[in-house]
């Protein structure tokens, strides 16, 4: 009895001792459980019993000045095929159960997307002979509504479908260069697309919540972060001079046999770009259709040397400096060789002639501007280039901008020192050479370049507003000088009856330069080009024109039908009144 009585309280011991230790360990899974890992936990179910849908946002539109949209973002959408799951399906049809056969199915889907039907099969069974078990074949992309409505209508099972966004561009080429273009996913690639990005891309939303056993939401559990659309970016370009400048640009670049060629149209009183029309253009919509070297924007990327539209830089510091006014007088013979042992010629063999100022803008003289430009220092002149903007990227921060290219004046060669007097020895680009002109024509006021007037916002504000400061660069005295040497050049120059714009005074200068051949030397291709303003007695819009290598006429001819067809379209579309004072007789010699 005692021995019994022992052994049944060793066993109640053990019994209670095993206990306690299951309970323990009990309590310290419960406190790892709710306490130590229950956040880890926590995010781990809900992980797996959480699902969502991304919210897309829609990407901003771009915007001519007067609202024209230039670029837009519209839903399209995409189809998918489960192939494992391809195959025969039943279809009601009046009522009646009807088998639809493979090939049936994918004829009846390459109808809806412009595909032969072996074509959509043959992206199934492909999928299958690279993996038996494939979930996924794309079909179609970029499908309108119509179409994905149609496609539903079919109620194949085995297809899916996927809202995207695509950019479109309704207008085409019109200021393709500039608007320039996304990828296939959306990213930004080009042009003001990728200049403008961040104003543009909208950030996704998402809706959440948790699934039950069924995969259906649970109640109270949905929660929405709403997606945030882009902004627009409203462009200075006018959309109607736009296009105009560019239908002239291609029609003369392409009977003169030019490889390209830009045309810029300026506000004067602003720096708004009203036009930057290029060619090649390319349409942003069908990129693959113009080569690599043609999609973006040479105005901005692509510098070169610019001739003698630059003279007018020179004149406009001479005066500016006091060193020199219109009537200053200088012999100019046809070769000059100056005591540092440059050598400096004229473009065509002469006698001396006796000019003033006014007389070498319109004869356009190197070898007379050369030795007006001996009474700066080099130092001098290169202050000028700086002040005028011309040795650093415009305000815009175009993708790929260059600043041009000009060497410290410590670095030049005798050449170089004169040469550049006479736009030869540095490279520029077009909207700088345009920009030249706007000071000139501003009263030597030299305003920022705008490209962008700013990004509006859904709630209509405009953020991003660029800077709008004026600097003045050379005195309004100076400036209206060399003005009217300008006007003299469209009057009295070779070119003068090619350029005549009837009922406006017009400001302007040619320029036909020599381009380096990359050996330091030069080629034997020709950039001409023609720079200027009107009304000259009140500028408000200036007009530049360049165009590369034209074969068939490789001088400021060739681009004169551009600049006066272009210089008349801007003044009649924009109402400005004609001149009504006579324009200014300067003497030309002595």
């Amino acid at each position: 009895m005692v021995r019994h009585t022992k052994t049944t309280r060793r066993r109640l011991a053990f019994t209670i001792v095993a206990v306690s230790i299951v309970m323990t360990l009990f309590v310290l899974r419960l406190v790892d459980i709710q306490v130590v890992r229950a956040s880890a936990l926590s995010a781990e179910s809900l992980e797996k019993t959480e699902t969502g849908d991304t919210i897309l946002a829609t990407r901003g539109n771009i915007l001519a000045s007067d609202g024209s949209v230039l670029a837009e973002a519209v839903m399209r959408y995409s189809m998918a095929a489960s192939p494992k799951d391809a195959g025969p399906f039943e279809r009601d049809v009046d009522g009646a159960e009807q088998t639809i056969t493979l090939e049936q199915a994918t004829n009846e889907i390459g109808a809806i997307i412009g595909k032969p039907g072996p074509e959509v099969l043959a992206l199934i069974t492909d999928a299958l002979a690279a993996d038996k078990d494939s979930l996924y074949a794309l079909i179609a992309k970029k499908l309108t509504l119509d179409q994905l409505r149609a496609l539903k209508a079919l109620e194949i099972p085995w297809t899916t479908f996927k809202e995207e966004p695509y950019r479109v561009y309704p207008n085409g080429a019109v200021a393709g260069n500039i608007v320039g273009f996304v990828g296939e996913e959306g990213e930004a690639q080009a042009g003001v697309e990728l200049m403008e990005d961040s104003c543009l891309a909208g950030k996704d939303g998402r809706t959440t919540y948790e699934k039950g056993s069924g995969g259906l939401p649970l109640p109270g559990t949905t929660v929405t972060k709403p997606a945030k659309d882009g902004g627009d970016v409203v462009l200075t370009l006018d959309k109607d001079i736009q296009w105009f400048s560019q239908q002239s640009l291609a029609a003369q670049a392409e009977a003169v046999g030019a490889s390209w060629g830009v045309v810029t149209v300026m506000e004067v009183k602003t720096g708004k770009l009203l036009a930057v029309a290029e060619y090649p253009a390319v349409d942003p919509g069908n990129v693959s259709a113009t080569p690599s070297e043609d999609r973006g924007s040479r105005a901005f990327a692509a510098p070169f040397e610019p001739g003698s539209t630059y003279k007018s830089l020179t004149a406009a510091a001479l005066i500016d400096q006091g060193v020199a006014n219109p009537n200053s007088q200088v012999v100019a013979p046809f070769r000059y060789k100056p005591s540092n042992g440059a050598d400096i010629n004229d473009s065509e063999f002469h006698a001396d002639l006796n000019l003033t100022l006014s007389g070498v803008m319109v004869e356009s003289s190197n070898t007379g501007i050369s030795q007006f430009g001996e009474k700066m220092s080099a130092d001098t002149r290169y202050a000028y280039f700086q002040k005028f903007g011309q040795l650093q990227k415009t305000e815009v921060g175009f993708p790929s901008e260059s600043g041009g290219l000009m060497a410290d004046p410590a670095d030049w060669d005798n050449q170089t020192d004169y040469a550049t007097m006479f736009g030869q020895g540095f490279s520029t680009t077009a909207i700088q050479g345009a920009s030249l002109y706007q000071t000139i024509a501003n009263g030597g006021v030299r305003m920022p370049v705008q490209l962008v007037e700013g990004c509006r916002n859904a709630d209509g504000t405009m953020t991003d507003v660029p800077d709008a400061t004026g600097t003045q660069v050379v005195s309004a005295d100076a400036a209206k000088q060399v003005s009217a040497m300008l006007e003299m050049v469209d009057q009295e120059s070779w070119v003068a009856k090619n350029v005549d714009v009837p009922g406006y005074r017009v400001a302007m200068k040619t320029g036909t330069a020599q381009q380096p051949d990359g050996d330091g030397g030069y080629s034997s291709s020709y950039l001409v080009s023609m720079a200027g303003f009107a009304p000259a007695e009140a500028p408000q819009f200036v007009v530049s024109v360049n165009l590369a290598d034209p074969v068939k006429m490789n001088s400021s001819a060739a681009v004169a039908p551009i600049f006066r067809d272009v210089t008349t379209q801007v003044l009649k579309s924009r109402g400005v009144q004609p001149s009504t004072e006579p324009a200014p007789n300067l003497p030309l010699s002595f």
